[in-house]
């Protein structure tokens, strides 16, 4: 195994990493964006009101994605483990 191939499954790993937790980030992202919004045009300083909105948002994201990011991950790993035979030899 060269050192191109150490990189290369890397920058997948990287790459897998980032489309995987994408949907839960960016949910994450915009909620809090909205209720920073709405706490300001408010004045309401509440902490619970920032996290509890995010926490249901990343659920309900979470079981409709998550069938999607079970099976990208699930294929990764079937490539990353069947081309094992590959690197070694």
């Amino acid at each position: 195994m060269n050192s191109q191939a150490v990189l290369t499954i890397g920058q997948q790993a990287l790459e897998m990493t980032l489309l995987i937790s994408a949907p839960l980030l960016l949910t994450a992202l915009a909620v809090g964006l909205l209720v920073s919004v709405l706490q300001a045009a408010t004045q309401i300083n509440e902490m619970t009101l920032s996290f509890i909105p995010k926490l249901v948002a990343i659920f309900v994201v979470l079981v409709v994605t998550g069938p999607w990011m079970l099976a990208t991950f699930v294929d990764y790993m079937e490539r990353l483990f069947t081309g094992i035979p590959g690197a070694i030899g």
